[in-house]
């Protein structure tokens, strides 16, 4: 990301000094004028002279043809930021005589007229975007130019952070996404999420800038054991709601079947009924279509019509055979509607890069049309390079679109796992190499969103991508901006940042923040110091009270209700864990003065502990149920072995006996 800090040719009638600037007329008092953090990472940001208080009045110019819920939109922003009066106008005036606020595209004249009156140009890249904010004596002008419908969206998404400061800064904004697909594919094992859920991930996505969602969820028995029948019309009707919430959201609403393990490839009744499903979503306003081959056998066909059109099954003839389907479906689909997006498919060999018959197949049999997914070196994979992108493009001869199974946690690994480290290891770069990047996130949708912020994020701007930045941000963004509830949040994100892979190694390790406090104490003790031992004991007993609290603080309504709703055993367990940590804290500091106490806080320790440890996931919740895990191998380790590190059974008096 390139950031300029400095004037950009701003008109002298239009510059002024801040000391000029009064807040009564809506622009900002005098003070530094400071980089605005927006997220995901623009692709330039260059800072002018002075700046903007929206103040208690704005003036709204929408071009025509914006759609209404856009300015509906900027209208919530504006109120949410303190603005009483919102007044509509039709043009600048020739003198800025208050703050307004301009939107459109980049096309529309009164849109030219403010961009020209910043100096800037409009963003030309595909959903780009550009704002332009400047400061006047009397007020200002923000104007937000989006190169087309969901540039100016995503502009208003960006408009949505920066107005959550006092001041917008003057300045130009020119942004575009890297990747051209972002976003989620629900396409996990277990419990589907709700609609309601689903809505409200739409409303999060729109605001990480993403684009994409894919309806795949695993145990929807109409789109995968029983997909040739048609839906329940209540069914259709929900999905028809969620649709129109997606479109309202400038999101791509994707249908995703799951015909593999039934299908015979070479019936035309097969294709038919392929095209009937697509044709039912279609009439109630999804455009986007995918036809998923994972998890399925190719070492047998589904019928012997197969065996004859295609010969004996095995890898190659089930590519050839996937390829014929798929083909005859893309055409259907182009046919009907040939400004649609392509068919999206993912191959039943999806999990590496690896030269194969059956790639072999896909690569000269398939519709180029047609985007392939791929998850990287593994299901699971630690990371994931350029070179790695390279060889999957080499081996199904298109760039791939990458299925990230990040957050995911349907997979034996992860039982009473929540997954919630910072989105990671992925190479900066990987935007020239891939057609986009979608998240396969967890069974539980709020607690999902901190690693899908970060894969959202990488996807719009993977070179200026920063994992920790875009971390806090996330919980932020559930927190609301609450300062206390955001550090509840990290604390409990901190005991969530397990990352396993199908291995027995995993790629992200547990607790790093806890991990190094209680190492610190471990050191402190095990140094000999008295000072140092008494303010590191002391430490502790800080972080255990804030995992204690942490719970509570999340539970009391200022995040958002679904997270804590769908973290709930997570969050009983770790306020048991943090009532252990305490107790604990509470004998090192006895023993560590010679009191015969220590034994007691230790053994009450030890019995929250086991409580703690035997707290069960939600039934049903996940496709593996289990005891919840808590900083595993870190939290309970330190509890386990915090009785043998300072001496605690010895004459009232003596001296503490330190454990080297």
């Amino acid at each position: 990301m390139t950031r300029h800090i400095g004037k950009f040719g701003l008109a002298p009638s239009l510059m002024v000094a801040a000391s000029l600037v009064g807040l009564a007329s809506g622009s900002a008092s005098a003070g530094p004028v400071t980089m605005p953090a927006v997220f995901p990472a623009p692709t330039s940001i260059e800072l002018g002279t002075g700046m903007i208080a929206l103040g208690r009045s704005v003036s709204l110019i929408a071009a025509p043809g914006v759609d209404p819920d856009t300015i509906a939109l900027v209208r919530s922003i504006l109120t949410a930021s303190g603005v009483e009066t919102i007044t509509t106008a039709r043009r600048l005036p020739s003198v800025i005589d208050g703050t307004y606020v301009v939107l459109g595209t980049g096309t529309a004249p009164i849109v030219r007229d403010a961009l020209a009156r910043s100096r800037a140009a409009a963003d030309s890249h595909a959903e780009g975007y550009t704002i332009a904010s400047l400061a006047s004596a009397s007020g200002g002008v923000v104007t937000l130019a989006g190169n087309d419908a969901d540039g100016l969206f995503h502009a208003v998404q960006t408009f949505r952070q920066l107005a959550r400061r006092s001041t917008i800064p003057a300045m130009v904004i020119q942004d575009h996404p890297a990747m051209p697909i972002r976003g989620t594919i629900e396409g996990f094992y277990g419990a589907p999420w709700s609609m309601a859920d689903r809505t409200k991930h739409l409303d999060f996505l729109a605001s990480v800038k993403a684009n994409t969602y894919v309806y795949s969820p695993k145990d929807d028995p109409y789109a995968r054991d029983r997909w040739r029948e048609a839906y329940p019309a209540p069914t259709m009707k929900a999905l028809g709601t969620l649709a129109t919430a997606a479109r309202r959201n400038h999101v791509d609403f994707v249908y995703a079947v799951s015909p593999g393990p039934s299908v015979c490839f070479s019936d035309p009744a097969d294709v038919q009924a392929l095209e009937r499903k697509f044709d039912a979503m279609r009439s109630i306003g999804v455009g986007s279509f995918y036809v998923a081959l994972d998890d399925i056998e190719y070492t047998k066909w589904n019928c012997e019509k197969d065996k004859a059109a295609f010969g004996p099954s095995g890898a190659e003839a089930a590519g050839i055979a996937q390829s014929q389907l798929l083909n005859a479906v893309q055409a259907n689909l182009a046919a009907k509607d040939p400004a649609a997006r392509a068919l999206i498919m993912v191959p039943t060999e999806y999990y590496d890069a690896k030269e194969t018959p059956y790639k072999a197949a896909l690569r000269k049999h398939l519709d180029p049309r047609i985007v392939v997914q791929w998850t990287g070196t593994d299901v699971v994979p630690p990371a994931i390079s350029i070179p790695d992108a390279k060889a999957a493009t080499k081996a199904f001869g298109r760039k791939t679109l990458l299925w990230d199974n990040y957050p995911v946690n349907d997979y034996a690994q992860t039982t009473g796992r929540l997954l919630m480290a910072p989105y990671a290891r992925r190479e900066a770069g990987l935007s020239g190499e891939l057609t986009g990047i979608l998240s396969n996130p967890m069974n539980q949708e709020a607690p999902s969103r901190p690693a899908v912020t970060g894969v959202a994020a990488f996807g719009w701007n993977d070179k200026a991508y920063d994992a920790e930045r875009t971390w806090h941000f996330s919980a932020q963004e559930l927190a609301g901006d609450d300062e206390r509830a955001i550090a509840a949040l990290l604390t409990f994100f901190d005991t969530q940042h397990m990352a396993p892979t199908f291995g027995s190694q995993p790629w992200q390790e547990q607790a790093p923040r806890l991990k190094a406090v209680l190492d610190g104490v471990r050191e402190a003790i095990a140094g000999g110091d008295e000072a140092a031992r008494h303010g590191a004991i002391a430490d502790l007993t800080k972080h255990a009270d804030e995992i204690a609290n942490a719970p509570d603080i999340i539970r009391s309504g200022t995040i958002e209700p679904g997270f804590a709703a769908q973290s709930r055993p997570w969050l009983d367990a770790m306020q048991l864990w943090g009532r252990a940590l305490q107790l604990t804290a509470a004998g090192l500091d006895a023993a560590d003065h010679g009191s015969s106490a220590a034994g007691r806080y230790f053994a009450d320790a030890k019995r929250l502990a086991a409580e703690a440890a035997a707290v069960q996931s939600i039934p049903g919740a996940t496709r593996f149920d289990g005891p919840i895990k808590i900083a595993d191998g870190v939290l309970d380790r330190f509890v386990a072995d915090a009785p043998t590190l300072i001496a605690f059974d010895r004459p009232a008096g003596a001296p503490p006996v330190v454990a080297r």
